[in-house]
């Protein structure tokens, strides 16, 4: 199958010159692009000098992830997109696991590899970890990350199954399906546009897998960290649109409803910790979700899967009943 990996980079030459380096090495089967956010440092040309066979495809403004993406992907053809993080490190045979379910099963339309942290290679990272859920208030889980605990990879995620999420930060799609979704809603300009594009797809009837037998190495943060407020405000905003758009009819407005209060919570945990400038995030990312709701709700497809949590709420379960790991 032609695939194409796609690297999206705003001002990350330095990300570049590290990891862009193992890419080449381990995708023979691939075409390597570069999707440029606009960048105002050195990144392309250091790329057009060290690595020729890398193709390059330039964005006029820095668009975001999900904009980012759905502008530079219309001009590269191939019926796999590997979407994949300048933070990334692969390794050798990471696609031939991935390319073969993509053979085999006609019904997968995305697929997520085994992520590890960089920096600690024997943990789970953050963003995407063994794959993805949301629990019934719309917050996200991974299998080996619940909120900020990690699990050390002792092999209890080395198995392929069906997620409901697959991370960002190495996303594998078939561009067919890609296309049929109208790609990442730019609306969300950054974070969770993944979740809602593959709440999107299994409305549609597709399937999201993992598959443990591909495994990169993420850093993390590298473009937003993980304490910067922006990031709170987009986390925050997204996830209500995410739920506006794609929740059942029947429980739309009474999770939103249970998520504002929970939002507020939170809110005054920041308050309580001297985080004034994550309260306003919160603040902000409520204020843009109002002006945002009415053309998020015309967003609405037809069909919205009723199955679509694993769990009651992984808030209760962590803080209040001590389920920190997935299993429990």
């Amino acid at each position: 199958m032609k695939i194409a990996v796609v690297i999206l980079n705003w001002n990350g030459v330095q990300l570049l010159e590290q990891f862009l380096p193992s890419v080449l090495q381990y995708s023979p089967e691939a075409t390597i692009y570069i999707a440029d956010n606009a960048s105002t440092d050195d990144s392309i040309s250091f790329v057009l000098a060290n690595f020729s066979s890398v193709k390059i495809v330039k964005n006029d403004i820095n668009l975001g992830f999900a904009g980012g993406y759905n502008e530079a992907l219309k001009h590269i053809d191939a019926e796999i997109y590997a979407l994949v993080n300048s933070d990334i490190e692969v390794t050798e045979n990471w696609l031939q696991p991935i390319l073969k379910t993509f053979e085999n099963e006609t019904e997968t339309a995305i697929i997520q590899p085994k992520i590890l942290d960089f920096k600690r290679k024997e943990y789970f990272e953050y963003a995407g970890a063994a794959g993805g859920f949301i629990d019934e208030y719309g917050y996200p889980y991974c299998r080996g990350r619940i909120f900020d605990t990690l699990e050390k990879d002792n092999g209890q995620y080395n198995d392929n199954c069906e997620i409901f999420w697959a991370s960002g930060a190495c996303f594998f799609i078939r561009s067919s399906v890609y296309k049929e979704l109208k790609g990442f809603d730019a609306d969300f300009f950054a974070h969770q546009e993944e979740i809602d594009l593959c709440w999107r797809a299994i409305n549609k009837g597709y399937k999201i897998k993992y598959n443990s037998e591909s495994i990169v190495y993420h850093v993390g943060g590298a473009t937003l960290q993980q304490g910067n407020p922006k990031k709170t405000y987009l986390n925050f905003r997204n996830s209500l649109l995410m739920l506006t758009k794609n929740l059942p009819k029947n429980k739309l407005y009474w999770i939103l409803f249970c998520r504002m209060i929970l939002d507020g919570i939170a809110g005054l945990q920041f308050l309580s910790k001297g985080k004034f400038n994550h309260f306003l995030a919160i603040l902000k990312a409520h204020g843009s979700f109002y002006l945002l709701f009415l053309s998020n709700l015309k967003k609405r497809e037809k069909f919205q899967s009723k199955k679509y949590y694993n769990t009651k709420s992984i808030v209760c379960s962590y803080y209040i009943n001590n389920g920190k790991v997935f299993a429990k």
